[in-house]
């Protein structure tokens, strides 16, 4: 769905993730001061690996929802609602991820969107992700360095 937003002011986050070699596969490596922060970076990055963000412009806001039975089903089912707003109609690239409800306790995400749709023209074209993949996913978080890091295997 989509919604109104306001494009003045409008700051884009620090970029925390990294891309990791896996046999015939790619591992997204995001992290963040809070969980919710670990679990945005790691939709950006999933995005960052289809196409340059450098290229993506914040025309649209759409809002997802996503649930799950448990931290790692919710981190899946987040990600996979990422890869169908991006795979069918309106085809979003996304620059920022806002998460709204980030419910631990009955696993529910609600997220805000920014981005523009894909355009082959504009956007060079990266690396298509198929599935997202519980294949070694990690949620960790590290009490030491107080902050949360997340490992999600995607099937390229």
């Amino acid at each position: 769905m989509e919604v109104e937003f306001s494009k003045e002011n409008f700051l884009l986050p620090e970029t925390k993730y990294e891309y990791l070699d896996h046999t015939a596969d790619v591992q997204l490596h995001a992290w963040g001061n809070s969980l919710q922060e670990a679990f945005e970076q790691c939709g950006v990055s999933m995005f960052g690996y289809m196409t340059e963000l450098d290229y993506v412009s914040v025309e649209h806001c759409y809002e997802i929802e996503a649930k799950g039975d448990d931290l790692e089903g919710l981190l899946f089912h987040f990600l996979d609602e990422l890869l169908f707003l991006f795979s069918a109609e309106p085809f979003l690239v996304c620059k920022k991820l806002e998460i709204t409800k980030f419910d631990l306790e009955n696993f529910e995400i609600v997220c805000r969107c920014y981005g523009e749709p894909f355009e082959l023209g504009k956007h060079p074209q990266g690396t298509e992700v198929k599935a997202i993949t519980y294949s070694a996913m990690q949620i960790v978080q590290n009490v030491e360095a107080s902050n949360y890091e997340v490992f999600v295997i995607i099937d390229i």
